[in-house]
């Protein structure tokens, strides 16, 4: 996993998402999830091409229900993308890279 993927729980998400500067990803995953290790590698490597204008973020579903439960989470792996503290687009299952850059391109242009 790369460093430029923080793994965030309910404490830090307010200041590392809402209210962070920059648009974030945010992957809700849980280790146990098959789709959810197959777009890990994906996540990881955007994280890298779009380091200093996206912030990466990864939160585990089963230890942070209360989120999960907030943003009405009912499948995993779901990556929501947030401009500005707001939930811009989000995307549900293992999806391709280029679905996943689409998404990054339009939020970095937007925000």
């Amino acid at each position: 996993m790369s460093q430029k993927v923080l793994h965030v729980d309910g404490s830090k998400f307010q200041e590392e998402v809402v209210r962070s500067s920059q648009p974030v990803l945010v992957d809700f995953y849980a280790d146990w999830c098959g789709p959810c290790k197959a777009i890990a590698p994906i996540v990881d490597q955007l994280s890298k091409e779009y380091d200093g204008r996206v912030q990466f973020v990864k939160v585990d579903t089963d230890m942070n229900q209360d989120l999960a439960l907030q943003f009405g989470i009912m499948s995993i792996p779901t990556v929501m993308f947030f401009s500005k503290g707001k939930v811009e687009d989000i995307v549900v299952g293992a999806v391709p890279a280029a679905v996943l850059k689409t998404k990054l391109d339009s939020l970095v242009k937007t925000a």
